[in-house]
């Protein structure tokens, strides 16, 4: 399947929010990034030009398996049929431009190469406990380590609240925000992103 759209939530993890100085809203915030920001692992992410800080953010990723809208939390829950281990790049000097401004976070979100997911871990194969723990290293070091856990808004809540503002087709690719622990990278730096029981990336920055 080939992902109509990329749902992105902003401040979903405390300890996050806080580290980048942001209050924590009710729901988390809601971004988009386009199909043709997506790679796989193996693949590299392309540091953009237009800008100097350049961020890792690991997260859970869900996938969609039926168009939905305006569902019940049950049936938010049955629409997820798998999930991944993606990466959400972020100019972070850019965004930080663009939030002073008042203007849309677009440049700093959606370049290409700016999503990176592993391959799927079924949900028919594999029922998330939400005690796993998501990671990852940059250059052997580890940046970020919490357990999914520590989510404000669950999965299928993320679902099911972003389903009463918009239609969610199946297809869909949502990741559920980033944990404390977010830095800069640069080019030759080699990321290393996993979440347990679930999927693995590996790809350089050039």
């Amino acid at each position: 399947m080939r992902p109509g759209k990329i749902v992105c939530f902003g401040r979903n993890y405390a300890e996050h929010a806080k580290e980048l100085g942001n209050e924590i809203p009710p729901f988390p915030l809601v971004f988009l990034k386009p199909s043709s920001s997506l790679i796989n692992s193996g693949n590299e992410i392309i540091h953009p030009d237009f800008g100097e800080e350049l961020h890792h953010e690991v997260e859970l990723v869900l996938l969609i398996g039926k168009d939905i809208k305006n569902v019940s939390l049950e049936e938010a829950e049955d629409a997820i049929i798998g999930y991944a281990v993606g990466l959400d790049m972020t100019l972070r000097d850019v965004q930080d431009k663009l939030k002073s401004k008042g203007a849309p976070w677009t440049l700093a979100k959606c370049f290409d190469t700016s999503a990176v997911v592993s391959e799927f871990r079924m949900k028919k194969d594999y029922k998330l406990s939400l005690n796993e723990t998501i990671e990852l290293k940059v250059n052997g070091n580890i940046r970020q380590s919490a357990k999914l856990s520590l989510m404000l808004h669950k999965p299928a809540h993320l679902v099911q609240g972003i389903a009463e503002k918009m239609k969610i087709e199946k297809g869909d690719l949502l990741f559920t925000g980033t944990p404390a622990g977010v830095g800069r990278v640069k080019r030759g730096d080699i990321l290393e992103a996993s979440i347990e029981n679930i999927g693995e990336i590996t790809v350089k920055v050039v």
